[in-house]
């Protein structure tokens, strides 16, 4: 189980840990990562933190999926960025903007959910 810093959204924190065990070649480019599932029993976290962290790390480079199979381990830059147009660097960027966009509701979606729980108890 994890050991969350508060203020900090777990499935960052779980993502910092993979890319640090990325760069400090604890995790191989190419060795597989932990499903979501396997994440959410290790790190006692819902779902959707576990699909965030696994996420954030392909949005970062850490991690490249493939349907059916899962996710794998790999170093930002790797492969060859020179070859990419600047069509697909414009597209690139924009999907960026669109998933961060998407982090930032479904973060404010867990706070209105946990504060319709809070209220619920209270009555």
């Amino acid at each position: 189980m994890a050991d969350f810093t508060a203020g900090r959204a777990a499935y960052l924190q779980i993502a910092d840990e993979f890319k640090r065990r990325i760069r400090d070649g604890e995790l191989a480019p190419g060795e597989k990562l932990p499903s979501e599932a396997e994440l959410m029993a290790q790190h006692s976290v819902s779902r959707t933190v576990a699909r965030q962290a696994i996420s954030r790390l392909r949005e970062d480079g850490y991690a490249v999926s493939h349907q059916g199979k899962g996710s794998f381990a790999a170093l930002p830059g790797e492969g060859s960025p020179s070859k990419r147009s600047p069509e697909f660097e414009q597209i690139t960027e924009y999907l960026s903007e669109v998933r961060r966009d998407v982090r930032r509701l479904a973060e404010r979606m867990d706070q209105l959910e946990d504060l319709v729980r809070q209220q619920a108890q209270g009555r």
